[in-house]
């Protein structure tokens, strides 16, 4: 059985992977303090990196931490441990998101281990054309069965479903550009963005098709200027649904760790995503994005996925930048 050694190098090496994860507005909100004495890796909220316009509740701000703490398990078992993630373990600390000890060693490495921590230095969220070739289904299974792995659920709408949902992701994002707060908020941490197309940034709905074109079916309510639909869209998006049973802090983490999870699992098979955060900003929109009659549960994000190029990766804090003193 390997010697293992939770050195200031190999700590370096699980938090740069950790930080690796997609986090709203790339704010980046999350710390990292390692307890030697127990051998165990504390990952806290970091609160002035929050978006409070955009993120009222600290949902977003979960779902971004519970992403690094997937990434975190995943570069663990890459190196050789047996992980033990305990999520919200102290209530008088409502900060302590999660706990990660490092104390035993894998037995032997789980199956798909390394291909997942190598995709995670190749997960990008793309804003170039999608292609428009279709997900094979037996991805798309394999994609629900990680978010499954995870406590969430995965689901995969059909075409009306989806075009309601890209409606109101149109809603959502029309609203955030007319916020005042919000267009505030988002300027602070974006520092790039995509060309306007009908009064919407190119950006707002993901990726489009190699035409050039955002993926609905019906823009007429959107192009007010012109009155009147663009001749084609990309026919088929493909836009997953992450949800969890219920809506509480915990199942806002685990939607982090099944969301990168998911992610990683895609990228592994060379399919891309965007994710559409856009009506998850605003409470009855979020809430409508929900089908309890097909899908009971709660709605945490919304992927499109596809094939394109890898992406460009966006700038990421140091990891000595993001651990709490006492932590090397």
């Amino acid at each position: 059985m390997p010697t293992l050694a939770l050195d200031a190098a190999t700590l370096e090496k699980l938090v740069s992977a950790a930080v690796a994860a997609p986090s709203i507005h790339n704010s980046q909100p999350w710390r990292f303090r390692l307890q030697p004495d127990t051998s165990t890796l504390e990952v806290r909220a970091d609160r002035t990196r929050a978006v409070p316009a955009a993120d009222p509740q600290g949902r977003a701000l979960h779902v971004s931490v519970g992403a690094a703490v997937l990434n975190l398990r995943v570069a663990a078992r890459h190196l050789g441990w047996a992980p033990e993630v305990r999520l919200l373990p102290d209530p008088a600390e409502p900060d302590l998101f999660a706990t990660v000890r490092l104390d035993a060693p894998a037995p032997a490495r789980a199956p798909g281990t390394d291909r997942l921590y190598e995709a995670i230095w190749h997960r990008h969220s793309i804003r170039t054309p999608f292609t428009g070739e279709s997900v094979p289904r037996a991805v798309l299974d394999e994609l629900a069965a990680a978010a499954r792995g995870e406590d969430a659920e995965l689901h995969l709408p059909g075409p009306e479903e989806t075009s309601r949902l890209l409606h109101l992701t149109a809603e959502a994002e029309r609203r955030n550009t007319t916020d005042q707060a919000q267009r505030d908020e988002s300027r602070g941490w974006i520092r790039t963005g995509g060309v306007p197309a009908y009064g919407i940034p190119a950006s707002a709905l993901g990726p489009q098709d190699r035409a050039g074109r955002l993926p609905m079916r019906d823009f007429a309510a959107i192009r007010s200027a012109e009155h009147q639909a663009p001749a084609a869209f990309e026919p088929e998006p493909c836009i997953a649904v992450l949800a969890t049973r219920h809506d509480t802090p915990a199942d806002w983490l685990r939607a982090g760790l099944a969301l990168e999870h998911v992610l990683l699992a895609a990228t592994v098979h060379l399919v891309r995503a965007s994710l559409l955060h856009q009506a998850m900003e605003w409470p009855h929109l979020r809430w409508a994005a929900r089908e309890p009659h097909e899908h009971p549960g709660h709605v945490q994000m919304l992927i499109r996925l596809g094939y394109g190029p890898e992406g460009a990766p966006t700038p990421r804090l140091a990891a000595t930048d993001v651990m709490e003193p006492g932590a090397t």
